[in-house]
């Protein structure tokens, strides 16, 4: 485990850093710092994390990375975030959103908020919101003509905490 933050100008981002809404990071404890995926997330505990939501089966850091850059080739479509602890340089929190072209409303699209993850000892933080807001506000960037938060059965208390009734309904 690094304990050296790795700023993003050293990193292979998934997508450019300035795609993630400033008001949304300003509002983050100083102590974490959000940001696209990184080609070398396997080792901060991407899946790790992931696990805190669902069952995760890790495929081997050379199976991750070719997963990143399988996705990364569908440009403008996924937009995986994190949020790394600056004291650790480790994930404590995911989500993604991945943008869907339809055929309806002139060609629209619709983003999609998946994957939404905090660790164990981060919950609690607002974490979890600011990840939804980062992602909603990318997904807005994309001309998005809604936003949709899917989420599991579980989690529904937990996801109708987080008022998130624009569009869609």
């Amino acid at each position: 485990m690094s304990s050296k933050f790795t700023p993003d100008n050293e990193l292979d981002l998934f997508f450019s850093a300035d795609l993630i809404p400033n008001q949304v990071k300003a509002q983050l404890h100083p102590d974490v710092h959000l940001r696209p995926l990184a080609s070398t997330d396997y080792n901060r505990g991407h899946l790790a994390i992931l696990s805190v939501l669902t069952v995760v089966t890790d495929p081997g850091e050379s199976s991750w990375v070719a997963q990143f850059r399988s996705m990364r080739a569908a440009p403008q479509t996924y937009y995986p975030i994190v949020i790394v602890s600056k004291q650790t340089d480790q994930i404590v929190g995911v989500g993604c959103v991945f943008i869907e072209r339809k055929f309806v409303r002139a060609l629209g699209r619709v983003g999609h908020i998946e994957d939404i993850a905090v660790g164990k000892s981060q919950q609690g933080k607002k974490l979890g919101l600011r990840i939804i807001q980062a992602l909603t506000g990318i997904s807005e960037n994309n001309g998005c003509y809604k936003t949709i938060l899917d989420c599991s059965d579980e989690n529904i208390r937990a996801c109708s905490l987080i008022i998130f009734m624009k569009g869609g309904l």
